[in-house]
C-alpha cells in the first residue's frame, strides 16, 4: 500500500469530496456500477454502528454512499479546511449558518454541514487518515461542483470571505479560483500543470469550483466525468435512472441525472466546439 503522503492532498477552500446520502444505499449501489464501473468496501469497521460505501474506480477512492433518514436522495459536496470549527466560525461571521455542528469520524477526519446565506448546502471536512477523492476529472470520476443561484455576486462575496475564492473576469464566467491551488497542484500531483495549460488565461490553473446563474432553491450540483454523454445517459436508464435533460456547451456536452433515489447530479462530456 502506498504511504499516506503519496496520495493527494487537499489545501483549505479547495473542493475535496462528494458522498451520496439515500435512505438504502444497496439500493443505488448497482446503479452506480454501472454507470462508472464503481466498486465499493464498507469503511466502517465491523461491530461498529453505521454504514459508508467507498466507491472506488481502478483502486481509487472516488465517492461514497451513506444511508439517510430523507425520504429522496442528495450528492453532498464537501471543502477541504485545516480547522472544521474555525471554518464553521467563518461560515457563521459571513452570514451562513452552520446546520450540523463539527464531528469527528474516527480517525477519517472531522466535519461540518452549512448552508450559505442563500441556502445552499454544502460540508467542511479536515481531513486526517481519508484525504479527499484520489481520482478526478477522468470518465466515472467526480468532475467539478457548480453553484446554481439565483444571487451568484452575494454567494462570491459569501465564499470569498469563507474559503478566498475569487472570480476574475479573464477566465470566463463561472470560474471560481483558489489564488495558488494551481502551484500546489504543480508541486504535488500534477507538475506540468502549468505547461499543458500555457494556452489558458492566468489562473486558470487556479480553478476550484463553478457558479451559474440561475432561478431557483439554491444548491451545489455534483459533475461527473464521462467519455460519452449519450452513451452514460442511455446506461443510466437502463439502470434505472432518469435523464432529466440534456444540453452543450462551448466546451461539454452534458446531462442532468436523477438516479433511483430519486438524487440528481449532472454528467459532463468534453466536447470543445
Amino acid at each position: 500500500m502506498a504511504d499516506i503522503a503519496d496520495h493527494r492532498h487537499y489545501p483549505q477552500g479547495v473542493p475535496s469530496w462528494v458522498d451520496l446520502e439515500v435512505p438504502d444505499p444497496a439500493s443505488v449501489t448497482d446503479f452506480y456500477a454501472r454507470l462508472f464501473g464503481w466498486e465499493f468496501h464498507e469503511a466502517v469497521p465491523p461491530g461498529a454502528p453505521g454504514s459508508y460505501l467507498i466507491g472506488t474506480l481502478d483502486g481509487h477512492d472516488v465517492a461514497a454512499i451513506a444511508p439517510a433518514a430523507a425520504s429522496v436522495g442528495r450528492w453532498n459536496t464537501y471543502v477541504a479546511c485545516d480547522s472544521a470549527d474555525s471554518s464553521a466560525a467563518l461560515v457563521r461571521a459571513a452570514g451562513g449558518r452552520v446546520v450540523q455542528d463539527p464531528l469527528d469520524t474516527g480517525p477519517a477526519g472531522r466535519w461540518a454541514e452549512c448552508s450559505d446565506p442563500d441556502g445552499a448546502v454544502f460540508r467542511l471536512w479536515q481531513a486526517r487518515h481519508r484525504l479527499g477523492a484520489q481520482l478526478v476529472n477522468a470518465p466515472g470520476a467526480w468532475n467539478f461542483s457548480v453553484l446554481i443561484t439565483p444571487r451568484p455576486a452575494d454567494a462570491i462575496t459569501f465564499y470569498g470571505e469563507v474559503f478566498g475564492w475569487e472570480v476574475d473576469a479573464d477566465l470566463g464566467a463561472g470560474m471560481v479560483r483558489l489564488p495558488g491551488y494551481g502551484d500546489h497542484l504543480a508541486a504535488t500531483v500534477d507538475p506540468d500543470i502549468h505547461e499543458r495549460q500555457s494556452f489558458a488565461p492566468p489562473g486558470f490553473a487556479d480553478v476550484v469550483a463553478g457558479v451559474e446563474a440561475r432561478e431557483g432553491q439554491p444548491r451545489w450540483e455534483v459533475r461527473f466525468a464521462v467519455q460519452d454523454r449519450d452513451a452514460s445517459a442511455e446506461i443510466a436508464e437502463e439502470a434505472g435512472g432518469t435523464v432529466v435533460s440534456r444540453g452543450h456547451d462551448e466546451w461539454t456536452k452534458g446531462a442532468l441525472i436523477r438516479d433511483p433515489s430519486g438524487a440528481e447530479f449532472a454528467i459532463s462530456q468534453f466536447d470543445p466546439e
